[in-house]
């Protein structure tokens, strides 16, 4: 999973390229209908735990990330309708922080403020300014741009817990299969969860220490939210759609 993983055309904001451009608020999340699994902090397992699996999966640089779980099948979102509605009370940050997102720099290490300029959203007629007539942030910017800083910090906060979890070996691999009552029959391989066995097993200090960073309770919401599972199945079983087209197709 890409971090810019629905972002067509991200550029860095610039003062004078985007002097003009303004967001034109809307409901639609079509731009995520093909993202099966997305980024989530730990700051929001206690929401999405409630309708979302939350999993674990090991990223392109070998980093382990947790994922909500938005559908079983590759380029779809059983949580996105035809019309664009998120069924779902909790929207990720991730989601909600379209079309803006920070993005490392190439041969840089450091975070630029991008924005998609493919956004439908982004336009020059009418929508919330992103400069006012002097060039400066508006307050629709400001708000964007906390925003971001939030879930940077929060997103070293969650990495944190995951090397924690990577390095005390309590990961195990977990591959999930749906039978669908018409005879169909899908599979979702390379996940990752916590081993409950492993994790009973924890040293007295690691597991005090874990309580204390509050890092325990985290796992609970995570291993509470596995049975979402079924709810993807069950989602799955109602969109009779032919199979979403696969890259490069």
């Amino acid at each position: 999973m890409s971090d810019l993983v629905f972002y067509e055309k991200p550029v860095v904001l610039d003062r004078d390229r985007h002097r003009r451009r303004r967001i034109r608020p809307g409901a639609s999340f079509a731009f995520a209908r093909n993202a099966n699994s997305l980024y989530l902090a730990a700051a929001e397992f206690a929401e999405a735990c409630k309708e979302y699996a939350i999993v674990f999966t090991r990223a392109g640089n070998g980093r382990v990330i947790p994922v909500v779980m938005l559908g079983l099948r590759a380029r779809e979102n059983l949580y996105v309708d035809d019309a664009g509605g998120w069924r779902g009370r909790y929207i990720p940050a991730f989601v909600r922080r379209y079309p803006f997102v920070l993005a490392e720099l190439r041969g840089q290490d450091t975070l630029a403020v991008c924005i998609d300029e493919s956004c439908p959203g982004v336009n020059e007629v009418d929508g919330e300014a992103l400069f006012d007539a002097a060039g400066q942030d508006t307050p629709f910017l400001r708000n964007a741009l906390e925003f971001l800083a939030a879930c940077q910090r929060e997103a070293l906060r969650t990495e944190a817990f995951c090397q924690r979890l990577d390095q005390a070996g309590l990961l195990a691999e977990m591959n999930a299969r749906a039978d669908l009552v018409d005879g169909r029959t899908f599979s979702v391989n390379g996940l990752l969860v916590v081993d409950e066995k492993k994790l009973g097993a924890l040293p007295d200090a690691t597991a005090l220490s874990m309580f204390r960073q509050g890092e325990l309770h985290l796992v609970s919401m995570h291993l509470l939210s596995l049975s979402n599972m079924r709810q993807l199945v069950e989602r799955l079983a109602q969109r009779k759609v032919p199979d979403p087209p696969q890259p490069g197709s």
